[in-house]
């Protein structure tokens, strides 16, 4: 009985790491798709975006968990089934109950573990991942403009720019930049059309300033 519990453990232990790796992977490339526009070419460290995928990572294990669990489990019963194994156990007078024994003892102790992350681990990850975020973005308060997307962030104001370009001094020019003023609720009757602009933050980090060359 012990070899026969032994050789279903690590039949669906192979499954889980492959699958939960896998399951990771797909969640990490959806959080990389939803940045990867304000990431690059921004002059980030590299060890600032390792530290920013590591907590990202870290988020997306609760959810990457149950689908290997799902999927190991279908993958090693199916491979059992395939292989008339289940058959062989079952003739050797060992019922279902007693196969799955094993699983069920395993799927508890990754609960546990689970619970003990969620519980633990990511409140600070989350805590850590936003913080960074959050640092990022007043360092390069430009981060979020996309050229040619419609900006609308700030309450009362709409800005767009053509395009951007890193500056030595960590900040961001912005070319071609229009403003428009929707504070009094009056549409698009005030606009402010510059060649360039330079995005920075206050000392405080409570107010944004725009220094606008050539407007009108």
């Amino acid at each position: 009985m012990k070899k026969a519990h032994k050789f279903i453990l690590f039949s669906f232990i192979g499954p889980l790491v492959m699958t939960f790796f896998i399951a990771v992977f797909v969640l990490v490339m959806q959080f990389i798709w939803l940045y990867i526009d304000e990431m690059l070419g921004k002059g980030l460290e590299w060890y600032v975006l390792g530290e920013l995928f590591f907590y990202a990572t870290a988020n997306v294990v609760p959810m990457a968990m149950p689908l290997a669990i799902l999927l190991a489990s279908i993958m090693t019963f199916g491979n059992l089934g395939e292989h008339f194994e289940l058959v062989a156990f079952k003739s050797a007078g060992i019922s279902l109950q007693q196969i799955m024994k094993p699983l069920i003892l395993f799927v508890i102790i990754i609960s546990i573990g689970a619970f003990y992350f969620a519980n633990n681990v990511i409140p600070v990850a989350n805590l850590k991942f936003y913080s960074l975020l959050y640092d990022i973005r007043s360092q390069k308060p430009a981060i979020n403009i996309m050229p040619n997307v419609f900006y609308n962030e700030i309450d009362g104001y709409t800005i767009r720019v053509k395009s951007k370009k890193a500056m030595d001094d960590g900040r961001e020019m912005l070319k071609d930049v229009m403003i428009y003023n929707h504070s009094d609720n009056n549409g698009n009757l005030q606009v402010t059309v510059a060649d360039s602009g330079i995005m920075s933050l206050s000392k405080d980090k409570t107010y944004f300033s725009i220094k606008l060359f050539n407007g009108v």
